[in-house]
């Protein structure tokens, strides 16, 4: 990927990122922190506002504030710091990898930004399920994340089929023999 390419991509990935992010979150406080649950699609979707001192579904939440400040801010921080700078360095990623690691450092930039700004606090406001199987609380850094994690997963070809080969070309790999369309073996055709 050319470098003002891959530079333009990773700049519009995270400006939209914690764009969309701080400004759902700022709406989210204004309209939703007050106000009680709001319920949409038959409860599939939910608008509800929480503060998540914690992590991923508030783990580390009851940890003392200066443990959660190093795990959640300092430790945070440097992880996307070496991620963004990997993203932005290697030249060996695909232009879905790079969007990929955008969107992870995006999204957890916006929430590391949140964190820092109230107090260690991350607004979460987003709730999706059917009865009482639900998702935790999230926000729009939470779904850039999870995207971003998605594409990476998609674009590894972990998911690809492997190919399977007959009996026939397993021997002949094994025997170092290779046939040509004709179906005359490389040796055939040396002698």
């Amino acid at each position: 990927m050319k470098t003002f390419n891959k530079t333009a991509l990773i700049l519009l990935v995270l400006f939209l990122s914690i764009g969309c992010d701080q400004v759902t979150k700022a709406v989210a406080k204004e309209h939703l922190s007050a106000s009680p649950r709001l319920s949409f699609l038959g409860d599939v979707f939910r608008l509800e506002y929480t503060e998540n001192t914690g992590a991923f579904l508030g783990l580390g939440s009851a940890l003392p504030e200066s443990v959660r400040f190093g795990a959640l801010v300092v430790v945070v921080g440097g992880v996307l710091a070496a991620l963004l700078w990997f993203v932005w360095t290697s030249q060996e990623l695909t232009p879905l990898s790079t969007l990929s690691g955008s969107l992870v450092a995006g999204g957890g930039l916006s929430n590391l930004i949140t964190r820092i700004a109230h107090g260690g606090a991350v607004v979460d406001f987003m709730n999706l399920g059917i009865g009482r199987l639900r998702t935790g609380v999230f926000n729009v850094a939470d779904l850039a994340i999870m995207v971003g994690g998605g594409l990476l997963l998609l674009g590894s070809g972990i998911f690809e089929k492997p190919r399977e080969e007959g009996p026939a070309e397993q021997v002949g790999q094994s025997a170092g023999l290779s046939c040509s369309a004709s179906g005359a073996s490389e040796n055939d055709e040396q002698e």
